[in-house]
């Protein structure tokens, strides 16, 4: 079963066909190993677990690991691509409630789901409601530091919203404890790829990322916007880059930061 890339899907077939989806790739696996810590010997839920390889990675140490998405598709292929005894994907209801009794899970992930999110109260207090008392939230998500202008709105057409560290951290601690929030960076020629992709992408949306644009109008130019590109590319051949995922930091003062990650419990 293949799965159709949308541009928010990391598809391991394709991560080594240009240099930007690369870095990304590295990134989101990062997030998965920085995770383990949080994960070894845990019943985890992965909150958003789209093509299902980090919930696979992670379910090779964990006790158990649930993977829930919202798309049906997304949970059908990573059924035919992962198979473990402690791993199993399900597909969700956004707007309900979780499918599961409360205190259900050690550890809960969310990675590249947040900036999605309409109804944050709901999704929050959902995954409190399934964590045990002194359970663990891990959730990452982009910086708009270092993607948007002050006041900006995402030129990514999938995100309704995208955070920074202070706005992050306050919308959290109303269902939390305890939060911390740290940044993610790499190596300066690596992070420098993602850095050229954001601002290139940052200044040629601005006309409709503007926040007096209606959000239908900034959908609908982003859309056409991606149908141009998309028309105009080629998939790479494979290639090896210069990078690993040892390249990748995760910490309090990691800068420039491309990506939130979140701490809660």
């Amino acid at each position: 079963m293949k799965l159709e890339p949308t541009g928010e899907r990391m598809i391991m077939e394709h991560y080594k066909s240009s240099p930007e989806d690369y870095v990304i790739y590295l990134l989101h696996v990062a997030t998965y190993r920085f995770a383990e810590q949080f994960t070894q010997g845990k019943r985890v839920l992965d909150f958003g677990c789209g093509s299902g390889y980090g919930s696979a990675q992670i379910a090779q140490t964990a006790a158990h690991v649930t993977a829930v998405d919202v798309a049906e598709d997304a949970v059908a292929y990573a059924r035919t691509q992962f198979r473990h005894d402690n791993l199993e994907f399900r597909a969700i209801d956004p707007t309900a409630r979780l499918p599961f009794e409360d205190a259900s899970f050690d550890t809960v992930l969310s990675f590249q789901v947040f900036e999605h999110v309409l109804d944050t109260a709901h999704y929050l207090s959902e995954i409190r409601r399934v964590l045990v008392p002194q359970g663990q939230l891990v959730l990452v998500t982009p910086d708009r530091s270092t993607r948007l202008l002050p006041l900006q709105r995402p030129w990514n057409r999938w995100h309704v919203h995208e955070y920074g560290k202070r706005e992050l951290a306050g919308k959290m601690s109303r269902y939390f404890d305890r939060v911390d929030v740290l940044g993610m960076t790499a190596k300066p020629e690596m992070i420098d790829i993602e850095l050229r992709r954001c601002s290139k992408v940052k200044w040629m949306t601005l006309p409709f990322t503007l926040p007096i644009m209606p959000d239908s109008w900034r959908v609908s130019a982003l859309n056409t916007i991606h149908r141009i590109r998309g028309e105009g590319a080629r998939s790479g051949e494979p290639r090896e880059y210069p990078f690993t995922i040892d390249d990748v930091r995760i910490a309090a003062d990691a800068a420039p930061s491309v990506n939130l990650v979140a701490l809660a419990s």
